[in-house]
C-alpha cells in the first residue's frame, strides 16, 4: 500500500515538473515575443523626425535623452547618480542647422542622397569654376572649395571648422565632368553643446555592491540643413532598445548583483560620454563586475563579433560555452582591444567590458539608409537571452 501511494505520488510529481516547465517555457517565449515588439516601437520613435537623428539640432539628443529618463522612471528604475537620471557635460561641435543646397553643372543635388558636407567644413554661398585635380577630386577656382567623388556617403560629426568647405558626391550621382558649382550652406559652431549621459540602477537583492553595467549610446548624427536627418536605428537605437528591455526584465526581476544601465551621449563626437563618466564616475569603477556595451545590434545573421575577447578570455570561452549549448547565434566571433565605442575608456580603468556588435544583413552606417522600417533584429530576442544567461552564470 505505501510503495502504490509512493509512485502515485511520484506521478503527481512528474506531472507537476511537466506542467511547471510547460507553463514557464510559454511565458517564457510569449514574454520574449513582447520584447521584439517593444524593441520596434522603441527603434521607431528614436528614428523619427520628431527625434532628428538624435543630434545636434531640433534639440534631438535632448528630447532622446528625455524618453530614455521617461522609460526608466516607468520601469522603476532608481538614478544612477543620486537623486536625478541625468549626467551633464559639454562639448564644442560643428553643426548645420540652416540651409543646405547644392548645384553641379546647374544639376540640384539632394543632401544625404546625393551629397554630404564634411562634419567640419565651414558655411559658404559660392558660384564658382571647378577645376579638376584628380580622377576624384576638384577644386573651385578660389581654392576654398573641394569636391570629391565617393562611392559611399558616411557622415560624422566634428568638434572643429575647417577654413575651407569639402563637400562628398556620390559618384553614381553624376553621369558628368563637374566643371561648375554653386553652393549655399550654412554651419554653426556651438562652443559649449550640453549633453546628457542617462543612467539608473536596480539594487541587487543579495550583493548591491557588486555591479553589473549595460551601456549603449543613443546619440547619432543628427541633421543636415533643415530637410535631412540620419536616423541612425542600428547604430545605436537598436542598443538603446536592447538596453531598455533588458532594465524592463530586470526591474521585473531583481538578481543578486544590482545592474546599472548607462545610454551615452556624444559617442559619435569621439566617445566623449563615455570618457566624462569614467572621469567623473557615478558609481564605484571598482565595483563593477562585468560591463557589456551594446552596439550595432540589430543583424546577427551571420553571428556577432566581441571586442576585449582576447583581454577577457575567462569570460569569452563562458560565453561560448553557453552559447554552444543552447545556439543562440551562429557564431561569435573574437577581436583584441578596439577604441571602436563606449567600453574603451572603461577598459582603459581597468574594468571588465565586452563591447557586442551583430554581423550580416543590412550594411547602412552612417548614412540615411539606416532606418528603422529595414532594421530586421534578426538576433534580437537570442542575443537578449544570451545577455541574461551570461549574467546569471557570472552572479552564481
Amino acid at each position: 500500500m505505501r510503495t502504490n501511494l509512493y509512485l502515485v505520488a511520484q506521478s503527481i510529481f512528474v506531472m507537476f515538473r511537466i506542467f511547471f516547465f510547460a507553463a514557464f517555457s510559454f511565458a517564457y517565449f510569449h514574454g520574449f515575443a513582447q520584447d521584439i515588439g517593444y524593441a520596434r516601437k522603441t527603434i521607431s520613435i528614436l528614428t523619427s523626425q520628431k527625434y532628428w537623428g538624435r543630434g545636434y539640432t531640433k534639440h534631438g539628443m535632448g528630447k532622446a535623452a528625455d524618453f530614455i529618463e521617461n522609460e526608466f522612471k516607468r520601469f522603476g528604475l532608481s538614478p544612477l547618480g543620486g537623486n536625478r537620471f541625468k549626467q551633464y557635460f559639454s562639448f564644442p561641435v560643428n553643426t548645420f542647422p540652416g540651409n543646405m543646397t547644392l548645384k553641379l553643372n546647374g544639376k540640384t543635388l539632394i543632401p544625404g542622397k546625393d551629397f554630404i558636407i564634411h562634419q567640419a567644413s565651414k558655411g559658404i554661398v559660392s558660384h564658382d569654376s571647378l577645376i579638376q585635380k584628380d580622377s576624384t577630386t576638384y577644386l573651385s577656382k578660389s581654392r576654398n572649395i573641394a569636391v570629391s567623388l565617393v562611392p559611399k556617403l558616411t557622415w560624422s560629426v566634428a568638434q572643429q571648422v575647417l577654413d575651407y568647405t569639402i563637400v562628398e558626391v556620390n559618384k553614381n550621382s553624376l553621369s558628368f565632368r563637374p566643371t561648375q558649382i554653386d553652393i549655399d550652406m550654412a554651419n554653426e559652431l556651438v562652443p559649449n553643446f550640453t549633453a546628457a549621459n542617462v543612467g539608473a540602477i536596480i539594487k541587487g537583492t543579495a550583493k548591491p555592491d557588486s555591479v553589473l553595467v549595460f551601456t549603449a549610446h543613443y546619440d547619432h548624427l543628427g541633421g543636415m540643413g533643415s530637410k535631412t536627418y540620419f536616423p541612425g536605428a542600428n547604430d545605436n537605437a537598436s542598443g538603446v532598445a536592447m538596453l531598455l528591455d533588458l532594465a524592463k526584465y530586470y526591474a521585473a526581476h531583481p538578481p543578486k548583483y544590482s545592474v546599472a544601465f548607462i545610454c551615452f551621449a556624444a559617442e559619435e563626437a569621439g566617445l566623449l560620454g563615455s570618457k566624462y563618466f569614467t572621469e567623473n564616475p557615478l558609481i564605484p569603477l571598482q565595483s563593477i563586475r562585468f560591463l557589456w556595451n551594446l552596439d550595432l545590434v540589430g543583424t546577427g545573421e551571420t553571428g556577432a563579433t566581441v571586442v576585449n575577447a582576447t583581454i577577457h578570455p575567462k569570460e569569452f570561452a563562458l560565453l561560448n560555452q553557453i552559447n554552444g549549448e543552447k545556439q543562440f547565434l551562429k557564431r561569435i566571433n573574437s577581436r583584441g582591444k578596439a577604441a571602436n565605442s563606449d567600453h574603451y575608456f572603461f577598459t582603459e580603468k581597468g574594468v571588465p567590458a565586452f563591447f557586442l556588435y551583430t554581423q550580416g544583413g543590412i550594411a547602412a552606417y552612417h548614412d540615411v539608409d539606416d532606418k528603422a522600417e529595414t532594421l530586421p533584429l534578426t538576433a534580437y530576442e537570442n542575443l537578449f537571452r544570451l545577455f541574461v544567461d551570461f549574467n546569471a552564470a557570472i552572479i552564481n
